[in-house]
């Protein structure tokens, strides 16, 4: 187990919830993300980054969108295991996160982080010092990317200009599909409770 897990394995109890524990190694092929609608106390988006061992995580209340003009707040969430970047399901009422999720969206990204002479910078480096760009090529969600810290631990998700592509507005999260199983979140609910 990562020791970058014990936040996220304090507040679960895996003899009540479906979610994954943590037991896949990081593979050498191109490093992944995940996007999650999660309808837990308040609706929201879930959007992850695998660095590493870990997938580094942020609360996305409207969901990212494929638009430049849109700056999206993203609010870090503890790190959750590889494995998360499969879970769909209902995590039980009164365990941390209670709801419904669904993937959204995933795929693999292209780190694209430089310092000020063009020179690569470490994703993760990257990521401590507050602002890091990426480019993702998922299913939904393509293109150039940022994540910037504006405040305290507030960020900023935001879309790049990037050869003036638009990409897709955030979808209506109770009428969006699963991009592993087709279903809605009302769906899974009904099937799994």
């Amino acid at each position: 187990m990562s020791e970058r897990l014990s936040n996220y394995h304090g507040k679960r109890d895996f003899g009540r919830t479906r979610e994954p524990e943590g037991r896949r190694a990081p593979t050498g092929s191109a490093p992944r993300f995940v996007v999650q609608i999660h309808d837990a106390s308040t609706m929201h988006f879930d959007f992850r980054l695998q660095v590493g061992d870990v997938l580094k995580s942020w609360s996305v209340p409207k969901g990212p969108s494929g638009l430049p003009e849109d700056k999206r707040l993203a609010v870090p969430t503890e790190d959750h295991p590889l494995e998360y970047e499969d879970f769909e399901g209902v995590i039980p009422r009164g365990e941390y996160g209670g709801g419904t999720v669904i993937v959204w969206d995933r795929g693999t990204y292209e780190p694209l982080s430089h310092d000020r002479r063009g020179r690569p910078v470490d994703f993760a480096t990257s990521l401590e010092q507050g602002h890091a760009t990426f480019r993702l090529r998922g299913t939904k969600l393509r293109g150039g990317y940022a994540l910037t810290r504006f405040r305290e631990d507030n960020w900023l998700l935001v879309k790049t200009a990037e050869g003036r592509t638009r990409g897709p507005c955030t979808p209506d999260p109770r009428r969006a599909r699963s991009v592993r199983t087709g279903r809605t979140l009302a769906q899974v609910a009904d099937e799994e409770t």
